[in-house]
């Protein structure tokens, strides 16, 4: 069911700004923004919370430093709640309704930034919902923190054909690190696994070193400036 009341901007706003998209259950609620103008690169990273039945909004922590970091390296950014979170519409449908939500965002940005490269970014949950987006999607690169691998069946998926960093701290108490670590020695060829020492499933205290750890991470797969 949709919302024929929602329209979708017809440009990607040019500063900070809270934004409702049509998504295939109604409206979802989205905040995006831009990089510095000098620093401004043509990429668009949409980034996905953790589980909505635990309390994961677009404003988790986590969430809100992979977009402070993805847009200190000049990309745009989007990130967005989930059907059935804050003011979007609908009600949880196990990352299946979720991947259908993502996909109405990346159509968004593909018509608003038809020349911009594609990134996606998730958190715990969010990371199933984005490697199962990607099976259908060109992407320039993947962002997986605290991957859900304990939760939902990661192996049944593809590798997709970017560059891919996989974060985990390992004293996570929500996902073992030795699953994740079981998880990616599985998947060829390999992403760049990145091990957090002494840090936990939401990076308590540890927040501005993931925020440091993710620009050096996905640094090779900037696109250049707009000359």
């Amino acid at each position: 069911m949709t919302d024929d009341n929602v329209a979708n901007p017809d440009a990607f706003p040019d500063a900070r700004a809270e934004i409702t998209l049509q998504g295939p259950a109604g409206a979802l609620e989205c905040i995006t923004d831009v990089p510095e103008a000098e620093d401004e690169r043509p990429a668009t990273v949409v980034i996905c919370h953790p589980h909505p039945l635990h309390g994961g909004t677009m404003h988790n922590k986590v969430v809100t430093i992979i977009e402070r970091s993805m847009r200190e390296l000049g990309l745009r950014t989007v990130r967005f709640n989930f059907r059935g979170v804050g003011e979007s519409a609908g009600e949880f449908d196990d990352g299946y309704g979720e991947t259908d939500d993502l996909f109405a965002i990346c159509e968004w940005v593909r018509r608003t930034r038809p020349g911009d490269a594609l990134w996606l970014a998730g958190f715990s949950f969010g990371t199933w919902v984005c490697l199962r987006a990607a099976q259908n999607l060109d992407i320039g690169q993947l962002i997986s923190i605290a991957p859900a691998v304990t939760r939902f069946d990661f192996g049944e998926l593809s590798r997709p054909d970017c560059p891919w960093l996989v974060v985990q701290g390992d004293e996570d108490e929500v996902v073992e690190f030795e699953a994740v670590r079981d998880w990616v020695a599985t998947v060829e060829p390999p992403p760049d696994f990145q091990v957090m020492e002494h840090a936990g499933h939401f990076f308590h205290r540890r927040l501005m070193d993931l925020r440091g750890l993710l620009k050096n991470g996905v640094s090779g797969a900037l696109p250049e400036p707009h000359s």
